[in-house]
C-alpha cells in the first residue's frame, strides 16, 4: 500500500480557523482538513476502477486513510471498499469457475440464474431488518388511517422521496444506510456528512424533493390516463409533502439546503417563493417564504460566496412542484 504524506495546512479552508499541528478535522466547523486531497484521491481511484485496475485503485483508496479520522464513516467505508476491491481483484485472476461455465451454457438466462443463486445474500445486504420492520410499521399506520390503497401509496411516496437522498449519496461514493421510517413522524437516511462541502450537502437534501416531484408526475399521468381519483390524490399529497419539506427550517430538506446559500441567494429564494405564492395562489409557498424570510433576517451567518447552482436547483424544484399541485384537483393533502 502506498502512503501519502499529509500537506501541512495551518488554517481551515472553510472557516479560516487556525488548526493545531496534525489536525484532520476542524474543531469549529467539523470540516475535513484534507477534503480537497481526498476528493482528488477518490477521483483517481474511481478512474482506476473504471479501467479495471482494481489493485491500483485499492492502493489509491487506502492512501487516503492517513488524511481521515479513524473513527469517521469515510475511514470505515474506505476500508470496506478496499476489502471488496481486493476480493474482486483476486477473483479476476482465478481461472474460470464452474459458475461462469454454467453462465455461458445457459446463454442469456445464465446471469439471471447466477443472480437468483446469490439472491439471498443480495437481499440481506439491501434490505436490512431495520428498514423492513420500520417500513412495514409505516405502511400499517397510514393503511389504518386512510385505507389500504391510499395508505400504501402514500407510504411508497415517502419511500421514493428517501430513496432520492439515498441514491444521490451513493452515486457520490459516500457511505449511507437504507432509509429508516418513524411512523407518524417521517423518515430519514443516515449518512456521514462530515467534511462534505455545503453545496454537495444541499444537492443531496434537494434530491429527495426532486424524486418526490418525479413520483408526483407519474401519479398525475396515471390519473390523466385512467381518470381514477386515487392517483390525483396521491399526486397532490406527494407534492404537498415535498413542498412542506422545502421550508428552509430545522432538519427539513430546505433547512439543510439553505445552509449553502449566501445572504443574497436567500433573498432571491424569498423573492421567488413570494412570486410563486402570488402566481399560483397556493398558500404553502407563503410558508416556504416565511422560512426563507427567517433565514434572511434572523438566522446566523451565511456563506460569503454565492451558490447559484444550489439557488437555481432549489427554485426549480419549488416551481416544478408548484405546477403539479396547481394542476391537481382537490385541496390540502388531496384526500378528497
Amino acid at each position: 500500500m502506498s502512503s501519502l504524506t499529509p500537506e501541512v495546512i495551518r488554517n481551515c479552508k472553510r472557516c479560516s480557523r487556525e488548526l493545531p499541528a496534525g489536525a484532520l478535522v476542524c474543531d469549529k466547523c467539523h470540516a475535513l482538513v484534507h477534503s480537497e486531497a481526498l476528493d482528488g484521491l477518490a477521483a483517481e481511484a474511481k478512474a482506476l476502477e473504471a479501467k479495471g485496475d482494481l489493485q491500483q485503485a485499492r492502493e489509491r483508496w487506502l492512501s487516503g486513510l492517513p488524511l481521515l479520522p479513524p473513527a469517521s464513516k469515510q475511514y470505515e467505508w474506505i476500508n470496506d471498499h478496499a476489502r471488496g476491491l481486493e476480493v474482486a481483484a483476486h477473483q479476476a485472476q482465478v481461472p474460470e469457475s464452474s459458475e461462469n461455465k454454467w453462465t455461458k451454457r445457459l446463454g442469456p438466462v445464465g446471469p439471471i440464474a447466477v443472480l437468483l443463486a446469490k439472491g439471498k445474500t443480495i437481499l440481506l445486504a439491501l434490505f436490512k431488518l431495520k428498514f423492513l420492520l420500520s417500513f412495514a410499521a409505516f405502511v400499517g399506520l397510514y393503511w389504518a388511517a386512510w385505507g389500504m390503497k391510499f395508505g400504501i401509496g402514500f407510504a411508497v411516496l415517502i419511500l421514493l422521496h428517501e430513496m432520492g437522498h439515498f441514491i444521490d449519496i451513493k452515486r457520490r461514493g459516500l457511505p449511507a444506510d437504507m432509509p429508516v421510517f418513524l411512523p407518524g413522524l417521517g423518515a430519514y437516511v443516515r449518512w456521514q456528512a462530515m467534511g462534505v462541502p455545503l453545496e454537495t450537502r444541499a444537492a443531496i437534501s434537494l434530491a429527495g424533493p426532486l424524486a418526490g416531484f418525479l413520483t408526483a408526475v407519474a401519479c398525475a399521468l396515471l390519473w390523466w390516463q385512467t381518470g381514477n381519483p386515487l392517483w390525483a390524490a396521491l399526486a397532490r399529497a406527494g407534492t404537498v409533502l415535498n413542498l412542506l419539506n422545502l421550508i428552509p427550517l430545522w432538519v427539513l430538506d430546505g433547512g439543510q439546503a439553505v445552509l449553502a446559500l449566501s445572504k443574497m441567494d436567500r433573498i432571491i429564494l424569498l423573492t421567488a417563493c413570494l412570486a410563486l405564492w402570488l402566481v399560483l395562489g397556493e398558500n404553502m409557498f407563503f410558508l416556504v417564504a416565511l422560512g426563507a424570510g427567517y433565514q434572511v433576517f434572523f438566522a446566523g451567518s451565511a456563506p460569503a460566496h454565492s451558490s447559484r447552482i444550489t439557488t437555481v436547483y432549489y427554485i426549480a424544484v419549488l416551481t416544478a412542484l408548484g405546477v403539479i399541485i396547481r394542476l391537481m384537483p382537490g385541496t390540502g393533502l388531496g384526500l378528497r
